[in-house]
């Protein structure tokens, strides 16, 4: 009987643990054994990350790495932690809507330039002028 083949046995660490043991031994764990011994090994026990980031930067004499992960949350959250996410959901969503105001705000502008309109006669930020001698 053929043996369903579950994605822990994929795993690199578990699979260097079990090419050095002999062929029956190996077939002998089960996955759950198998997910077990990753875990307690270091592996990760989640899946594969929608976006996995992964690199290093020399940087003088010493190296450093940097890690992004971004994917579905699948843990349960502390109430801090569902606080501090609300939170920094409200923080981000402000940001944004900034941004996207400025951008519109500085595109109304440079509209009302180029159309020639002066809301104050003798006045000019000088977004005018810099737009026109770098940019067109």
């Amino acid at each position: 009987m053929q043996r369903i083949k579950h994605p822990i046995r994929q795993s690199h660490t578990i699979r260097r643990l079990l090419d050095r043991m002999p062929q029956e031994v190996a077939d002998s764990f089960t996955d759950e054994q198998l997910i077990e011994l990753n875990k307690s090994m270091g592996g990760r026990s989640w899946a594969k990350h929608k976006l996995d980031i992964r690199g290093t930067v020399k940087w003088w004499r010493s190296s450093y790495y940097f890690v992004f992960l971004a994917g579905r949350n699948v843990r349960k959250l502390s109430r801090f932690e569902q606080q501090l996410s609300r939170f920094m959901l409200a923080l981000l969503s402000t940001l944004i809507l900034l941004f996207c105001i400025c951008v519109g705000l500085l595109a109304a502008y440079l509209i009302k330039s180029a159309l020639g309109i002066n809301l104050f006669d003798g006045f000019s930020l000088g977004i005018w002028s810099w737009f026109k001698e770098n940019i067109l």
